[in-house]
């Protein structure tokens, strides 16, 4: 399992995903880890056996099964889809979690600029994309809009699985009958199509509302939005940019509060979404297809703002329906049972018997009882 996405620091999604996903597979399968740096050890499940690889960015990665093929694996799972291929003498698994690149090709920030210039050039047609996922036996992705949207753009002759994301698993979320604080929490990028310009304007109508933008933000962005806040009439007392927080920052903002709440344009998932619900924090939500598939169609799980109406106006009227206990309490427990559809455990069983799958294909095993 391709693991040289993970990060030292912090866990970005991508990092994550891959993180949780050998933790879940590990019971489960013979796993081997491949890393690129022995510090990523530190954000990875312990007691897994690893070997060591260049990194996903070296000019190597094209002939990375050189390095791997002496290990012999039956299937190489990868939760990127650049993985490199040529040569390969094993099953591969590629992952294309999204499509957002295609409608806003801001490269991730954290990546060489020859490969952000590279990454904006392969997101303007989706022919690149195409050779790309058809080097592989099968691929992955994270969700049923991401899946249907895959087939609807042909983006590979390749067998397309859900291997789900999903939140944490928590032991006790918080108690629906607490009176919650009057809080909001935002957690996600402050790129254009987040959104979060309508949040902060929205504010001018939750005098008593504090909203909490936990995500990193550049200097000149926060600026951006203070402007806006003022402007509001929300200033730095009731809109609060926490620069990045720590987990357990984020999961006790998360638990005191009325609402999580985006409204972006686009998005790709939204795991935020499914953490605050598995914390049973209620979640306010533009009306997207992925938004639906995650906060499902129970209007007590999730409630959905109409992006093509007043959604300044709308969603804080959506905060104020919270503030009923009975409303509040009865959004909390559905925002737990709606979270509980997704588990890393059902992810890990599904990657498996599409490994098993691809490994009987390729003559590598037998199928296995099930």
């Amino acid at each position: 399992m391709d693991a040289r996405y993970t990060r030292t620091d912090f866990h970005d999604g991508i990092s994550r995903y891959g993180a949780s996903l050998i933790a879940a597979v590990a019971p489960l399968a013979e796993v081997t880890m491949v890393i690129s740096d022995e510090d990523q050890l530190r954000m990875l499940p312990p007691g897994i056996p690893w070997i060591t690889v260049s990194a996903p960015t070296s000019a190597a990665e094209p002939f990375l099964a050189h390095q791997l093929n002496p290990h012999r694996p039956d299937v190489v799972f990868s939760p990127m889809q650049t993985f490199g291929s040529a040569g390969r003498d094993y099953g591969l698994i590629l992952t294309l979690h999204d499509l957002i690149y295609y409608q806003h090709r801001t490269p991730p920030r954290d990546l060489p600029e020859p490969v952000r210039l590279l990454w904006r050039a392969f997101h303007l047609a989706y022919w690149p994309q195409r050779l790309v996922l058809d080097r592989a036996d099968a691929v992955a992705t994270v969700s049923r809009t991401s899946q249907r949207l895959m087939r609807r753009h042909r983006l590979t002759r390749r067998e397309i699985r859900v291997i789900g994301n999903a939140p944490q698993s928590v032991d006790q979320p918080r108690d629906p009958c607490t009176v919650p604080e009057r809080s909001l929490v935002y957690m996600g990028s402050f790129m254009d199509y987040k959104n979060v310009e309508d949040l902060v304007r929205g504010m001018a109508s939750l005098p008593d509302y504090t909203l909490h933008l936990l995500s990193r933000i550049t200097p000149a962005r926060e600026a951006e939005l203070r402007s806006l806040a003022q402007a509001a009439g929300a200033g730095q007392q009731r809109v609060v940019f926490h620069r990045g927080v720590t987990d357990e920052t984020y999961v006790q903002l998360l638990r005191r509060a009325t609402a999580l709440v985006t409204l972006s344009w686009s998005e790709g998932y939204g795991l935020p979404v499914a953490e605050a619900m598995s914390q049973g924090t209620p979640v306010i939500l533009s009306d997207l297809e992925i938004f639906r598939e995650i906060g499902g169609s129970d209007r007590q799980a999730a409630r959905y703002v109409g992006l093509d109406g007043d959604p300044v106006r709308e969603w804080p009227e959506r905060v104020r329906e919270l503030e009923d206990p009975a409303v509040f309490a009865a959004a909390s427990s559905a925002a737990v049972a709606q979270a509980g559809t997704f588990s890393w455990d059902s992810s890990a069983r599904a990657l498996v018997r599409l490994a098993e799958d691809i490994a009987v294909r390729r003559g590598r095993r037998r199928r296995p009882s099930r």
